[in-house]
This record gives C-alpha cells, structure tokens and sequence, in this order.
C-alpha cells in the first residue's frame, strides 16, 4: 500500500500542472461570476461541461502513453489538414489566453501590493520577464515542484473557505431582487463562455500529452493505468474546485444585484474582499496571496504550455529546423510569448472581461472539433484494441460533440442573427 502510495506521488506531474492551468480564469473569475450572478444553477453547466469534455483530455493521456508521441505528432499522422487546423487555433490561444491570464494577474498584483496608481500593462511587464526568466531557467523541474506547493495549498485554503462561507449562510438578498435570466442573449453568451473554459480549453489537451514526454526524460515512465489515475486526480481536483469557487460566489453575492467587474484591478478588490468578509479582515493578506499564486501558477504554465506547442507544430511543420533539438528555441519561444502578449494587454488596456470573453469563445467553438481530432487518434492503428477506449468512454465522447457543437450553432446564430 505504502509503495503503491509513493509511486502514485511520484508520478504526480502532467495531470497536476493541468490543475494548476484550470483554476486559474475559469474557476476564480468565471465559477465565481456564474455563482454570483446566476445562483446555484449554474453548478449543472459546470458539472455537464467537466464530464462531456473529460474523453477529450483522457485522450491526450491515453495517446501519448501508449504511442510515446505528442497528440500533435497524432494529428500529423492523421493529415496535414489536422494539423494547420490545430496551427490556427494555437495562433488564436496566443494573442487570447495568455493575455487574458496575465491581466487577471497583473490585477491581482496591483491589489495586494496597494498601488492603484501603476498602470496594468506596466505590472504586467513586469510578471512576463519574471516568469520568462523563471520557465527559461528551471524549464519543467522547477514548473512541477513549486505547483505540487501551490496546489496543496490552495486546495486548503478554498476548503477552509467554502466551510466558513457555508456554514455563515446564504447572503440575505436586496429587496424586491429579480433573478437574471439565464436563456437571454447575455445569459446565453455567459453560459457558452462559463462552458468554454470549464474545467479548461479543449485544446489543452495536448498540454498535458507535452508536458508528459517532458517528464518522462527523466522519471521512468508509468504505465497507462497509473498514466490514466494521475491524470484523473489532476482533473477531479479541477471539477471539486470549480464547485468551490461557485459556492463561495453564490453564498455571498447572489442576490445582492453586486455585478463583478470587467476592470482587472476592481476585479481582484472585489474576489479578495469576498473571501475576506467571511474570514475576517485579519486573513486579507493570507486570501490576497492565495489568489494571486493560483492565477501566477496558471501563468506560468500555460506560457510554458503554449511555447512547446508551437515548437512542437513547427518543428513538425519544419523538420529540418530541428526545433525541438535545441533548447535555445524553448527560450526564445518563451520570449516571442511575452512580447506578443504584453502588445495585447496593452491595447486591451485594464478591460479583462473582452479578453477573456474572446478566449473562452475560440476555446468553444472549436473544441467539438478538437474532441473529434483526439477521438480519431485514439481509435487509430497506432493503438492496439485493448488499449483503445472502451465503448463507454467513446459514446460519452459523441455525446459531447453534439453538446458542445449544440451551444456552438446557438452562438453562431445568436451573433448573426
């Protein structure tokens, strides 16, 4: 038992950083906001979009794990055509996702530090070098060590939380309050971007199939079943927080009329004050930090996450560059990042809430498609029967094509029409 226990800890490692990437915008801003705004509603979205999408990460576990190559690799194998595909979208995820991270941390930044007067883009100048300089030197080792601490605690500090914050009771709503509606265009639109990044991107996926042949350069590589049980730990832990952040969210805002903000740095006061009401003003610090290391650690590696996707993609684009040879690429990779992005938090300005709507919109429009793609490597010859998904897994995977392509057609449809 003791061994067995060991070895699990000691596999821990792709599916934690894809804990640490998940709580960070989908969680504590959107979990949070759909609690708020929308009440207790909206734990069937988040529950429905956690199971639909789960055979579409399972697949990148699965995949690498039993072939020793990329889901990337997969989609060349499968045709050129899925891979420019999965291109455009990783194109898009670079001028959106990393932007909006950094702007909600940069936010909470300015929040605990007290200085409302420095501007946004500045602050987060200043957290691309940091943690630019942070991936180049200690690369996956460091990435992986310091999220095990992070994650640990956070986790502590969310349960102590969503204790204190039930055991207070439900907030006494305004009079004469009117729930929002759920089935109108914002409510809709709402819903697709809760959905969109809930627990993450579809796309990210291929995150995890990465950052497992990373680690396997230096730990021996598990087999599929202990593959496929940390993986599952990392994605239980996504499902159980999001319920958190949304519990917490429901219990003290909804039915306040109390709106959330767009603006990065009110966004971050009102989060923080949040947790602390139900806390005390004595733990602001504590529940300031907390925050500002969860959406630090979603930074960090979704920069690094989105770096070895590109080099993956060109390199196999490329061969004879030799890409992923050289570790002076991963660098550079690293930096092409940050100044892309630092561009777009600067044009966007302090206004969060465009960036992380037009994240979460790409995120779900395609992800049906993506779904698709993993579902056709998977089922692939390069997998022997047995170790394909059972029939289960592949009927839930169909399931949540259609879900998901169903709110896609609506979007589409809401947004022409």
């Amino acid at each position: 038992m003791i061994s067995k226990t060991k070895r699990l800890l000691n596999n821990l490692g792709p599916g934690l950083l894809f804990a640490s990437m998940a709580i960070g915008t989908s969680h504590l801003v959107l979990s949070t906001k759909a609690g708020a705004q929308y009440g207790w509603i909206m734990v069937l979205p988040i529950i429905l979009a956690n199971i639909f999408k789960y055979p579409f990460f399972e697949f990148g576990v699965r995949y690498t794990n039993v072939t020793n190559k990329t889901l990337i690799e997969g989609y060349l194998n499968r045709g050129k055509v899925y891979l420019w595909f999965y291109a455009a979208i990783t194109l898009i995820s670079t001028f959106t996702i990393l932007a909006a991270l950094y702007t909600v941390t940069a936010g909470l930044f300015i929040n605990l530090a007290k200085i409302p007067n420095i501007p946004i883009s500045l602050v987060a100048l200043g957290l691309f070098a940091f943690i630019s300089l942070l991936l180049i030197v200690g690369r996956y080792t460091f990435l992986e060590r310091s999220l095990k601490l992070v994650v640990t605690i956070l986790f502590i500090a969310l349960i102590i939380t969503t204790f204190l914050v039930v055991l207070k009771g439900q907030v006494t709503p305004v009079e004469n309050f009117k729930p929002l509606p759920i089935f109108n265009e914002a409510g809709i639109l709402f819903l697709i971007g809760l959905m969109g990044w809930m627990p993450t991107t579809v796309e990210a996926s291929s995150w995890v199939s990465l950052w497992s042949v990373e680690k396997w350069k230096t730990k021996e590589k598990p087999s599929l079943q202990e593959s496929l049980q940390e993986f599952n730990i990392g994605y239980l832990l996504t499902s159980i927080l999001a319920l958190f952040f949304l519990t917490i969210g429901c219990m003290t805002l909804y039915g306040t009329n109390t709106e959330l903000s767009g603006n990065a740095v009110t966004f971050a006061d009102q989060i923080v004050q949040l947790f602390t009401s139900h806390i005390g003003s004595w733990a602001y610090i504590f529940i300031a930090i907390a925050a500002f290391a969860t959406m630090f650690s979603t930074c960090m590696t979704a920069h690094d996450a989105i770096t070895r996707v590109s080099l993956d993609i060109i390199g196999l684009l490329k061969p004879n560059l030799k890409i992923n040879k050289k570790k002076i690429y991963y660098a550079l990779g690293v930096m092409i990042l940050a100044l892309i992005n630092y561009i777009v938090v600067s044009a966007f300005s302090a206004n969060m809430g465009q960036l992380v709507a037009l994240a979460t919109f790409v995120s779900f429009v395609v992800a049906p498609i993506v779904g698709y793609m993993n579902l056709k490597n998977v089922m692939s010859k390069e997998l022997p029967v047995e170790q394909r998904p059972k029939k289960g897994l592949q009927l839930l995977t169909y399931a949540g094509i259609i879900f998901l392509s169903f709110f896609s057609i609506l979007y589409f449809w809401m947004v022409v029409f």
